[in-house]
């Protein structure tokens, strides 16, 4: 009797610790993305296509009824800093989406987040709603995906991909502002690496050329400029039309290149002395 009784316990024991993990057939995917000065990060969940019909009257995924944008729990975009998502302004925080699939026109749901069910939100109204047009792509995506793409220094897409269907959210971020206020800051009292940035993004960005040029001067001032540096400098003196210095520059940034074996920055002077020569 006292042998059953310890072969009971050890089985019920077994039964409460023993845990069988199988692969989950709509695994979770986190996704984090800079966009110029803003952190975009995705939480969703992806189910697969596996032979069903998704997007129809009578798919999976029925036309103009609310979804919850992926499977499982609600899917979430947070920001790190306040954003524009198809002309509706947000705070930087987590939000909620929800979307409502149609034949020609998709309605993006953005709910400030308050909880992981996506049921909860279908009653309160959206922070922000964005109206976008499905596409169609010629390859299927068996599993559904969310990404970040066409990414700008200020501007990105929210792309939403399932079966052979394609939805985009175009998203900006007021990256220059920050910038040019952060610019003004330092340059109150700047050392020569933030003349140098100060310089590279206005030559990135279209600004003033001459402005840019005299900072990139006062950064490569001194005994021992760095080679990348001395190559920004050749590079905002040839968008100036001003070849023959920017040769000397590129030739000088080649010399630096080299004693430190920097086999990128030696083939970049080389080709561009070679085509500013002719």
């Amino acid at each position: 009797m006292k042998n059953l009784l310890l072969i009971s316990f050890l089985l019920v024991g077994f039964t409460l610790n023993a845990q069988i993990k199988t692969p989950a057939p709509s695994p979770k995917a986190k996704v984090s993305q800079d966009v110029g000065l803003t952190t975009v990060e995705l939480e969703y969940s992806r189910p697969g296509v596996k032979g069903r019909t998704i997007f129809a009257a009578d798919g999976l995924v029925p036309f103009d009824k609310l979804w919850r944008t992926g499977a499982n729990q609600v899917t979430t975009v947070s920001f790190s800093t306040d954003v524009n998502v198809g002309g509706s302004d947000l705070k930087a925080g987590k939000y909620a989406i929800v979307s409502k699939p149609g034949k020609m026109s998709w309605d993006v749901n953005f709910y400030a987040h308050d909880g992981n069910y996506w049921s909860s939100y279908v009653e309160k109204e959206a922070t922000a709603t964005v109206s976008a047009k499905p596409m169609s792509m010629g390859d299927m995506v068996e599993t559904f995906t969310m990404a970040v793409n066409n990414i700008t220094d200020k501007s990105a897409t929210l792309d939403i991909m399932w079966d052979k269907t394609k939805v985009s959210v175009p998203m900006t971020m007021d990256a220059h502002e920050t910038v040019m206020a952060s610019i003004d800051k330092v340059l109150a009292g700047p050392a020569q690496g933030d003349y140098y940035s100060a310089a590279t993004y206005y030559h990135n960005s279209g600004g003033d050329l001459n402005k840019a040029l005299e900072w990139i001067n006062i950064a490569t001032a001194g005994d021992s400029p760095r080679f990348w540096q001395v190559r920004r400098k050749a590079l905002i003196l040839a968008d100036l039309g001003k070849k023959k210095e920017a040769i000397a520059a590129a030739k000088k940034s080649l010399e630096l290149a080299t004693e430190a074996g920097n086999e990128d920055y030696i083939r970049m002077n080389e080709k561009s002395i070679k085509e500013w020569m002719m």
